[in-house]
């Protein structure tokens, strides 16, 4: 039994992978035949894991959370982990969009703010030790962090930036986060 769970669970995985990358190639027009092709499973696999298109994305939210927050755990060591977790949170909404745009167009409200609430412990920790290493300034809070982190990933979500603007307001916004030189 343990093993159809284990068999049960991978196939899961490999379907999420596979969504994530067909929903980023394809945008709007991905569809169920194209992922389960692509997971290597058939189209009845995925929506007995997945009953609609809508819980498909839903938990490719639901996975990329899970993954920034094991991120976010990883880096709770690294004095400078709040800069390169920061920067992957806004370059992980950006790939996103589309999830997020289709879950819209099906009537689920996707806030980023409640979607990095989860995260605030880890978001504090990483401020912290930026702070004890004087990395981050001694006057940001965590309240401060996650308002920034908000005001990212929504604009990245509700915008079509290219690249580069994403990536120069990124560096603006952490140099805002930066302690000043001594």
């Amino acid at each position: 039994m343990s093993a159809m769970r284990a068999d049960a669970r991978r196939n899961r995985e490999k379907i999420l992978a596979a969504a994530a990358a067909v929903v980023a190639e394809q945008g709007h027009a991905a569809s169920t035949e194209e992922v389960a092709a692509r997971a290597g499973v058939a189209v009845g696999t995925v929506f007995r894991h997945f009953p609609t298109k809508k819980d498909l994305l839903a938990a490719l939210l639901k996975d990329l959370s899970t993954q920034l927050m094991t991120q976010a755990t990883t880096l709770a060591d690294d004095p400078g982990g709040l800069f390169e977790f920061f920067t992957a949170v806004v370059e992980r909404a950006a790939g996103q969009r589309t999830v997020v745009e289709l879950l819209s167009a099906a009537g689920m409200d996707v806030d980023a703010g409640r979607s990095l609430e989860p995260l605030r412990d880890a978001v504090a920790v990483l401020t912290t030790r930026g702070q004890a290493a004087g990395l981050v300034r001694s006057d940001v809070d965590v309240d401060e962090v996650l308002a920034m982190l908000t005001l990212a990933t929504h604009s990245v979500l509700q915008q079509h930036w290219d690249d580069a603007l994403r990536r120069r307001t990124t560096a603006l916004m952490l140099d805002g986060l930066r302690a000043a030189p001594v």
